[in-house]
């Protein structure tokens, strides 16, 4: 016997159960749910276009700046009803543009009265194409579940008339019992039959149409809607199973619709992925997307009345019906042969597909994917013109961002690794990927000076372009200013290409799988990044599998996979040398921002010919020149100092144009003069960096080898360090010490 305590609870959960049941208006009848019209007649009234576009209204979006332009962000797909961790393995990284687009097709399906095209999205395999569609679905799951997306059916009930004073049913006399009230909330005990109405109509197609026109419009108006009611609930009818049980009812009551109606239940209804409910996915397999069947005599059927019985009643059924109110995925649509999605063409341009014995309506958004080698066959069909009124073409390339690429293996890879992850591991896949990527720019499309500086553009730099929106350190001012402002211009440059840039390139597929290889590594106890770069070794060495190891390599270092593996390695000793610097504590970091801010003070007072004011003695004195002289050396500059100061000053001003009322940020306006002093103050303290980094090496890998009290409190100390501000562990920091040791450190500590 379970204890009296879970029995109690249980009882709770029951009652609970039963509370959300009556909360949620899961059952009504007819006269109910015109009372729910009537308080909101537009959110009753929505067709799955509309619904799906206020789904995307709901959850709210957010102003993005990109290098490449501002953007918007919908929160749908950042999936912000789901557990946190959930949300972040599945939520749609990036690709704004691509939600904007999907927005802007649903707005002009409301605008035009219902969903007349297919959805296609086309890019590379693996460019999230399937992730979109199912952020779509798992939105309108957690939507429908609101009293904001409450979604509504019905179905007929056939009481037991032996449980109920009078006559009812078809008999042809009208009912004069006093329990003339609807039978939707009659017990099971008084109902002999529930036909179930797989097709889900709106309850109001159980008016007729113009009268229920005449209804929608002046509730329409009198609510100040701001769209006519779609053309769905205008023009939709009653499916075929249901109008024959109407007609049925009807010519028993003798044309009485009140007395039909109450054989109305309606049935409040959840999207569900799982259940087939208005989310539903097609593989590209050749299954039927809707079809009927004759219903069998079960039990509820032969407990119809006599006249119903007679009748042969047909369901639809499908992936066409399933999907009803909500969305419809083709997967790989284009795999198929073009006769197996012929139908689309009609279907969509009529909102109807044909079976044998009935036109089903259509109600659902129909998002189809396909690659782009597909696509392009397609193209060539003398059939696709026919097709492409009825296609919505949305181009999804491969993310272009590293930042973005970073994220999506943060949070498929590092969250489920088990072991410890390196700093830059997943930033050396990222980066590597979203340079396989980069296309060489048309400089010729552009006008001097401009071309010129686009010209000169490698695949590193315009990855960094992308990602930081930083120009190339060695442009002057007026280069930097024109690289910029043209970034958006880079950015869709090639997309009326029949080759567009992110169509080719490692696919976030293939990088998963290689960083899942590197966690396995027998050299490395974490996900390391120097595993990973052995990983690509061996990944590029697979020619014959992946087109884009087999693109040819242009000037600039584009489509050179082996040359980004080199950089990308000489990219990470650099940082591994940078957080031993820092880690050194031989140089405060601080001291190099307030040298130059000084600097640059001195610089503007210089240029104005005006005096600087000494904070210690309060006299105004003439800039320094000795010191901006020194900073000048650090920043490699022998000789133009006028031009230097006056163009450091021109940022300024350009700083000050494109952020009016902030305060200069000089760690942003001049990050490229920044990195130089630091590397400059740094090689005057390299050797012993170098000798820190032997002993920390000598510290994790030999026992200590040899090391006196001092040099192991140092080491211990520097190891501390990286594992605060970085993020290191002992493996780690070991690893990155004996590559630092071999590659660069070796003649320094000959």
């Amino acid at each position: 016997m379970a204890p009296p305590k879970i029995l109690d609870e249980l009882a709770a959960v029951a009652k609970h159960m039963q509370q959300r049941f009556e909360e949620q208006r899961r059952l009504l009848s007819f006269s109910e749910y015109i009372q729910l019209f009537a308080d909101d007649p537009v959110r009753q009234t929505r067709d799955a276009s509309r619904y799906l576009r206020d789904a995307f209204l709901h959850y709210g979006r957010d102003e993005l700046t990109r290098p490449w332009g501002n953007l918007v962000r919908y929160r749908l797909f950042d999936l912000p009803f789901a557990p946190d961790e959930e949300a972040r393995r599945d939520a749609l990284v990036g690709h704004e543009t691509i939600q904007a687009e999907l927005f802007r097709v649903l707005s002009n399906f409301a605008r035009e009265g219902r969903a007349n095209r297919v959805v296609l999205l086309h890019g590379p395999n693996g460019s999230a194409k399937s992730t979109a569609a199912a952020c779509l679905m798992r939105a309108l799951e957690h939507y429908s579940t609101l009293d904001e997306g409450a979604l509504y059916r019905f179905h007929w009930v056939f009481p037991n008339q032996g449980k109920l004073k009078g006559s009812i049913g078809f008999t042809g006399r009208r009912s004069s019992s006093p329990d003339d009230q609807s039978y939707a909330h009659l017990p099971e005990s008084q109902i002999d039959a529930r036909l179930f109405m797989e097709v889900r109509d709106h309850p109001l197609f159980l008016l007729p149409q113009p009268e229920r026109k005449q209804l929608l419009v002046r509730a329409y108006e009198e609510a100040g809607a701001t769209e006519a009611p779609p053309n769905w609930m205008l023009r939709g009818s009653l499916s075929h199973k249901s109008r024959q049980v109407f007609d049925a009812l009807l010519t028993s009551y003798e044309g009485s619709l009140e007395d039909v109606l109450r054989h109305v239940q309606v049935e409040r209804y959840f999207v569900s992925r799982r259940y087939r409910v208005g989310a539903v996915t097609l593989g590209p397999e050749l299954s039927v997307d809707a079809g009927e069947r004759q219903i069998t005599a079960d039990r509820s059927v032969a407990a119809l009345p006599s006249s119903l019985q007679a009748v042969t009643l047909f369901e639809a059924f499908g992936e066409l019906v399933d999907a009803a109110g909500g969305v419809l995925e083709f997967s790989d649509l284009l795999k198929r042969p073009l006769d197996a999605f012929k139908y689309l063409q009609i279907t969509a341009e009529t909102g109807e597909v044909a079976l044998r014995s009935q036109s089903v309506q259509v109600n659902c958004v129909m998002i189809a994917s396909g690659n782009e080698v597909h696509l392009a066959a397609f193209r060539e069909h003398p059939e696709f013109e026919s097709f492409r009124g009825r296609f919505e073409l949305v181009k999804m390339p491969y993310l272009r961002s590293w930042y973005d690429e970073r994220d999506i293996y943060e949070t498929q890879i590092a969250k489920q690794a088990q072991k410890h992850v390196a700093p830059h591991a997943i930033e050396i896949a990222a980066q590597f990927a979203v340079l396989t990527r980069m296309r060489k720019p048309i400089a010729e499309r552009y006008d001097k000076p401009l071309r010129d500086v686009v010209a000169s553009l490698t695949a590193l730099e315009k990855m960094d372009l992308y990602a930081t929106g930083v120009a190339p350190a060695r442009l002057d001012h007026e280069g930097t200013k024109l690289l910029q402002a043209a970034i958006g211009a880079l950015y869709t440059e090639s997309e009326a290409y029949p080759v567009y840039e992110g169509s080719l390139g490692a696919s976030p597929r293939e990088m998963r799988t290689l960083l899942l290889d590197a966690l396995q590594s027998p050299r490395y106890e974490c996900l390391s990044p120097l595993g990973v770069l052995e990983e690509l070794d061996r990944l590029c060495e697979r020619v014959g599998e992946y087109a884009w190891l087999q693109e040819e390599r242009v000037s600039g270092g584009y489509h050179d996979h082996k040359l980004f593996r080199e950089a990308l390695r000489q990219r990470l000793l650099d940082t591994f040398e940078d957080e031993f610097r820092v880690a050194s504590g031989l140089v405060e970091e601080d001291r190099y921002s307030e040298l130059f801010d000084k600097y640059i003070t001195h610089v503007s007072y210089w240029v104005k010919q005006e005096k600087v004011r000494n904070a210690l003695t309060g006299q105004y004195e003439d800039p320094d020149e000795r010191m901006m002289q020194e900073v000048e050396a650090l920043l490699g500059v022998t000789e133009g100092h006028e031009r230097q100061r006056e163009s450091l000053l021109g940022r300024v001003a350009a700083w000050a144009i494109d952020n009016p009322g902030a305060a200069v940020d000089n760690r942003r306006v001049f990050a490229p003069q920044l990195k130089r002093i630091q590397d400059a103050v740094f090689a005057e303290r390299r050797v012993a960096v170098a000798r820190l980094t032997r002993d920390v090496m000598l510290l994790l890998r030999e026992e200590d080898g040899g090391l006196d009290a001092a040099r192991r409190e140092a080491a211990e100390a520097a190891v501390s360090r990286l594992s605060d501000t970085f993020g290191y562990q002992r493996s780690s920091v070991a690893d990155a010490a004996v590559a630092l040791v071999r590659e660069r450190f070796a003649d320094l500590l000959a």
